[in-house]
């Protein structure tokens, strides 16, 4: 990590799956902060055009610009059924072409199990063009897959000359399947710190209307949950535990929607008048506030659903502590239990309940409220797009080019 960077970075083509509200505005900051001559070349119009989510059980677009200010272009996708939850979703004959056409010197990957990218990765090595890589995945809580999964994600990676790691977990990952410590760059998992910055006025007021509209009463401590409404998140446990405590001067509140919403009004009823609140999914504009208006982030999620959580970061950057499940990606780098927030072992029955209580008498003097909140501020100062930059430039100056 301390190879001095060329006088003259390569120039870089990224493919990446679609528009995100999470990497437009790095790639935004990257053009705006940096010398890298870059193109994204997106695979697939979800984001930017009226799309049915069907975790979300709705059809919407992001409310936040994802293509202004920087170098992109979509790569027409021929597949039936678009999108990445199958192989042939991704499926973008022109993609080779329109990357030969703007001749990079190096291509960066967010991901390789679709059509289009195989092929994009194989174009690339035969051409001798230095590729880097950036995901998530982890082995938290399940270990390193069988022998024959694990030779052919070998391969795979034996093909990447640089990756970008974005935490601990997702380093060790990589370490077992075998990439070299000099091949890894540490490039965080981040959000648009800018946005998220809990001194902007707007997002306070709207946060302190919500408060009035829902009733809650300053001294009232409340735990936020924010996403699908699927089992993998855990929604229903939350209530559950919620529930059980019955603590005083404290209220539960659910933003998002999925198939589970049901089963969780119904659920719901048990609850004292006042205590559990229901909104609608909050497009990107609307999270800020709906942040502020917690003291305490949960994200319960099980299994290897989580691979990181980048709603952490936004809770956190907007100064509210966190409590996650240990099978979360980002638990070792951003909550440390008792410090900027509180983890429960997932596979422990009663774990998140006792969390939970532990975590809402913490923060119910005002001192407790002031000191988490201090710690996850200071925290989470080490996860910008300047920090992800880094990394990225550091990956860019160790590679070697073929003449």
């Amino acid at each position: 990590m301390t190879a001095p960077l060329p006088p003259s970075l390569p120039r870089l083509a990224i493919v990446l799956s679609h528009p995100t509200q999470y990497y437009s505005p790095w790639f935004r900051w990257l053009r705006a902060h940096t010398a890298v001559e870059f193109r994204v070349f997106y695979l697939w119009k979800f984001g930017v055009t009226p799309q049915r989510e069907p975790k979300l059980l709705t059809t919407f677009e992001w409310d936040v610009a994802l293509l202004s200010g920087y170098d992109n272009e979509f790569v027409d996708n021929v597949a039936r059924d678009p999108g990445t939850h199958r192989f042939g979703g991704l499926r973008n004959p022109a993609l080779t072409a329109r990357l030969a056409a703007w001749r990079p010197a190096a291509v960066l990957f967010f991901g390789y199990n679709w059509d289009a990218p195989l092929r994009a990765i194989l174009w690339a090595r035969l051409r001798g063009l230095p590729l880097l890589f950036r995901g998530d995945s982890h082995f938290v809580g399940r270990g390193a897959p069988p022998l024959l999964p694990r030779i052919l994600l070998r391969a795979v990676y034996a093909q990447f000359a640089a990756f970008l790691d974005v935490g601990a977990a997702n380093r060790d990952y990589f370490r077992t399947l075998g990439v070299p410590v000099g091949r890894l760059f540490h490039a965080p998992h981040s959000v648009d710190a800018a946005f998220f910055d809990p001194s902007r006025p707007a997002p306070r007021a709207a946060a302190a209307a919500l408060r009035t509209r829902l009733g809650l009463a300053p001294a009232t401590r409340v735990v936020l949950f924010a996403g699908k409404f699927v089992p993998e998140k855990q929604p229903a446990e939350l209530l559950a535990a919620f529930l059980a405590l019955r603590p005083r001067e404290a209220a539960l509140v659910f933003v998002g929607d999925g198939p589970e919403k049901s089963a969780l009004l119904d659920q719901a009823r048990a609850a004292e008048p006042g205590t559990v609140h229901f909104l609608p999914f909050a497009n990107q504009s609307e999270m800020p506030a709906r942040y502020l208006l917690a003291d305490l982030f949960v994200l319960p999620s099980r299994g290897h659903y989580e691979t990181w959580g980048l709603a952490v970061n936004e809770a956190m950057h907007l100064g509210v502590p966190a409590l996650v499940s240990d099978l979360v990606g980002c638990q070792r780098d951003l909550v440390t239990d008792g410090e900027t927030g509180w983890v429960f072992r997932a596979t422990e029955p009663g774990a998140l309940q006792t969390k939970l209580a532990e975590a809402l008498a913490a923060l119910a003097p005002d001192d407790g409220r002031a000191r988490f909140r201090a710690a996850a501020l200071t925290r989470i100062a080490g996860y910008t797009y300047a920090q992800t930059t880094a990394g990225l430039l550091h990956a860019l100056a160790s590679l070697r080019f073929t003449s």
